[in-house]
């Protein structure tokens, strides 16, 4: 008898106004970031100069939001929104009718490449040294993909396969049927490589860029292996070897490998 199964049937909407709806993945989205400031604001670059700190929120805000829409948009729906383009940045729907649905395809994949993009773009405005100020952001990506997971499972999505494991969640909103949390596996996960990386970074120095190259690394990693309990996300992934989560994690985690092997290892001239 599986004692310690968990019968998971939250109501996404934390709020619902009738009209609109405060659900909790969009609370959870905004937490990882108030928390991101929070940790941020320590570093000394940001430390005395909040006017910086919020526009670097700016340019991360949008990059995420960007980055992780396009991704959800090219890789898991482009069938689609190839043909609905308007919808890719806006957050309703018109077929088969108007509805408001909030920005519910969100990819991680692009979200990294979005932050990316927006930190280099910064780091040139505000003449900050591109590796340090992408160091220092990448403290609290794994803290926001905490965050992030979290809201996913509110939300009953992006569920486990089923199991007969004790701690099995059953979505009721899915099928019933036992399946491993892999949502709170990864927020588990992600959180553990916050707190290792907030110790390590004071107490083991790193050229600039090295964090950033296991930072990408570890998560991408947990997110390879985590796939392997996970339902496909669309119904093309079935006809694959390995799902597109893992396909999309492989070049991040070979470019983190590069990185932390370059910066450990500068070449001498």
């Amino acid at each position: 008898m599986n004692i310690l199964q968990i019968i998971w049937n939250p109501n996404p909407n934390l709020i619902d106004f009738g009209f609109i709806a405060l659900k909790y993945y969009s609370v959870c989205f905004m937490l990882a970031f108030m928390a991101s400031y929070i940790v941020v604001k320590q570093n000394a670059e940001f430390n005395n100069n909040a006017s910086l700190l919020d526009k670097l929120t700016i340019y991360v805000f949008l990059g995420t939001l960007l980055g992780a829409r396009l991704g959800h948009c090219l890789f898991y729906d482009f069938e689609y929104f190839s043909q609905h383009p308007i919808e890719i940045l806006l957050p309703v729907t018109f077929n088969p009718e108007f509805r408001f649905t909030g920005f519910s395809g969100l990819a991680s994949h692009g979200g990294g490449t979005g932050i990316l993009i927006s930190l280099l773009l910064f780091s040139k405005k505000s003449k900050i040294k591109p590796w340090v100020l992408i160091d220092q952001i990448a403290l609290v990506v794994p803290l926001s993909g905490f965050f992030i997971r979290i809201g996913n499972l509110m939300n009953s999505e992006i569920i486990g396969n089923p199991t007969t494991v004790n701690w099995a969640f059953i979505f009721v909103a899915e099928d019933g049927l036992p399946r491993h949390p892999a949502q709170l596996y990864e927020a588990i996960a992600y959180l553990i490589i916050f707190i290792i990386f907030y110790l390590a970074i004071k107490k083991w120095p790193k050229p600039a860029g090295f964090y950033f190259g296991l930072c990408i690394t570890l998560i991408f990693m947990v997110r390879f292996f985590v796939e392997f309990i996970k339902e496909n996300q669309v119904g093309f992934e079935s006809n694959l070897p390995i799902n597109m989560g893992q396909i999309l994690s492989i070049p991040f985690i070979i470019t983190g490998l590069v990185i932390m092997f370059l910066k450990n290892n500068p070449i001498k001239k």
